[in-house]
């Protein structure tokens, strides 16, 4: 499988992120498409189905995480 830079995921979780926050102040078609883009991304990018499993996955690529530590995407 291929795997995003982890500067790339990092900014797919900073833009989910912000446009979650964004989303939870003012609903607009423009977020909600954006929104969606970023899930698939991540999603594809870390060879997942669902943003919460994906958003899983790209923190424990992304610098600094302890990827030993496995056992929640186990539980999925």
């Amino acid at each position: 499988m291929l795997m995003a830079h982890p500067i790339v995921l990092q900014r797919l979780v900073s833009e989910y992120e912000a446009l979650r926050d964004l989303q939870t102040q003012s609903q607009s078609s423009q977020t909600e498409q954006r929104m969606q883009d970023v899930t698939y991304t991540l999603c594809v990018s870390t060879g997942t189905r669902d943003i919460d499993t994906a958003l899983i996955a790209a923190r424990n690529q992304l610098p600094g995480a302890r990827p030993e530590d496995d056992s929640v995407l186990a539980a999925g």
